[in-house]
């Protein structure tokens, strides 16, 4: 790895679509076995910065890194390769409406040539069971509820052992209790996975989630980093009586974690 305890890179990234500039020359590190949550407003790079460290988009200058590797460079195989080291939980889940639970739990295994019908079955099981949903593998999607969706769709996502899961706005359309269950549910993961050393990139505009599960968080703002560093830095921006001392960056931040319509960063209606 180019630089020490990194498994992910990205120096100095542009990524425009057209003439809308998302990115702007960011650089961060994403360190092995770390929650490194990014927060910011919707828009603002956070879910095209997952993109670009997965492969699926490349970027227009600078690097993406994945253990020292440009992944901009890579041949097919190698990007194929790459992407066996990493899990997707997206937005809605994204399971499959015609199959069972355990059916889209086991279809990465399946896909990837696995053809033990009893290694699948216990896979299933095991990580069904991780993820709080034992019993459920007969059930249709349609009978599940919001939030044992999105833990069906984590099950399915750890269910090939990746070492590096990626989380897109997991808290998106459910109420508060729900998604503090959803934080609780990540950190849950990471410990019943903490033996293999897991590493979680949670993207959230949600502050609730971002501090509750991260150990490093970074905040994007019109495709720069803004604040860069532990829940408690940022919770001591939050608390501060006033933002008189603060730097201009501190206060965006201070504005986005206190949820107020007024100051630098303006909503988008």
């Amino acid at each position: 790895m180019s630089e020490e305890g990194s498994i992910i890179t990205l120096r100095d990234v542009y990524k425009s679509f057209g003439a809308l500039h998302v990115l702007r020359g960011i650089s961060m590190e994403v360190r092995r076995g770390e929650t490194l949550v990014i927060i910011g407003q919707s828009g603002t790079g956070k879910s095209v910065t997952l993109r670009l460290m997965i492969g699926l988009l490349i970027a227009d200058s600078g690097q993406s890194l994945f253990e020292g590797r440009d992944i901009a460079k890579m041949k097919n195989v190698e990007l194929a390769d790459m992407r066996r080291h990493f899990a997707m939980l997206f937005q809605g889940g994204a399971l499959f409406d015609s199959m069972t639970v355990g059916e889209n739990v086991a279809f990465g295994l399946r896909a990837q040539g696995e053809r033990d019908e009893k290694k699948i079955e216990a896979t299933v099981t095991e990580k069904l069971r991780q993820v709080g949903l034992s019993g459920t593998a007969e059930k249709m999607p349609s009978e599940l509820s919001g939030g044992m969706k999105k833990r069906a769709a984590l099950a399915r996502a750890i269910a090939e052992n990746p070492d590096i899961i990626l989380y897109d706005e997991p808290t998106t359309g459910l109420d508060p209790i729900m998604s503090d269950a959803i934080a609780d549910l990540i950190i849950e993961t990471r410990e019943a996975l903490r033996e293999r050393n897991i590493t979680s990139i949670v993207v959230t505009h949600d502050m609730h989630v971002a501090l509750k599960t991260a150990d490093r968080i970074i905040m994007l703002h019109a495709g720069n980093i803004v604040g860069e560093g532990t829940p408690d830095y940022f919770r001591n921006i939050h608390d501060a009586a006033s933002a008189e001392d603060m730097s201009e960056r501190e206060i965006m931040i201070r504005q986005f974690v206190r949820g107020e319509a007024e100051g630098p960063i303006k909503a988008v209606l």
